[in-house]
């Protein structure tokens, strides 16, 4: 199994969900990266997100599992109660300590360990959400060269999110729903 050698995480909360998913109908069928997306969800109510939108979107959609190779064209989502890293031999790691933000999973934990590992081959989309998670990882990514976009908080349902980051980046694009969703469609 070859793991992927680009990656694009979207990190969402409050308000995000919809155009989560106007983003994950926009990627092209074939695309050199894998897509891994951090929603906060409670661990206490159970979901099928994968499985519906897989059905949905006619591709592979996946819950992120422990000690898996990430690959090229799956789109993966952090599973509820668990933070979601990626480890340096392109492997998804899942771990159950202390909430960051309040949230487990925690954007900031997935775009920081993502960051670390694909450096520059790493960009990372925060979207509206009511705390501040997602802002230092953004910060993280740009650090280590990655590509950082950030919705535009008029466009948020929520804007705390995207408002955050805004603050601590000193290199994101800050673009409108219809801009990222253009950006979602031109990934090779």
């Amino acid at each position: 199994m070859t793991a992927a050698e680009n990656i694009i995480l979207i990190g969402g909360s409050a308000g995000s969900y919809s155009l989560i998913i106007n983003l994950l109908e926009s990627i092209p069928v074939k695309i050199s990266s894998a897509v891994t997306v951090v929603i906060h969800r409670n661990a206490k109510y159970p979901t099928q997100i994968e499985k519906s939108l897989s059905l949905k979107l006619k591709r592979a959609v996946l819950p992120a599992e422990d000690k898996v190779t990430i690959e090229n064209n799956n789109i993966y989502f952090a599973p509820p109660g668990y933070h979601l890293l990626v480890e340096p031999d392109h492997t998804f790691s899942l771990d159950i300590s202390d909430p960051v933000n309040f949230s487990r999973p925690s954007i900031d934990v997935l775009f920081e360990s993502a960051a670390e590992v694909y450096t520059d081959r790493c960009t990372a989309v925060l979207l509206s959400g009511a705390n501040n998670d997602g802002a230092y990882g953004i910060k993280r990514v740009e650090h280590f060269g990655g590509t950082s976009i950030i919705q535009d908080p008029l466009d948020a349902l929520m804007d705390t999110m995207p408002s955050s980051a805004i603050t601590t980046s000193s290199k994101a694009k800050v673009l409108n729903n219809k801009e990222i969703i253009n950006y979602f469609c031109s990934i090779k």
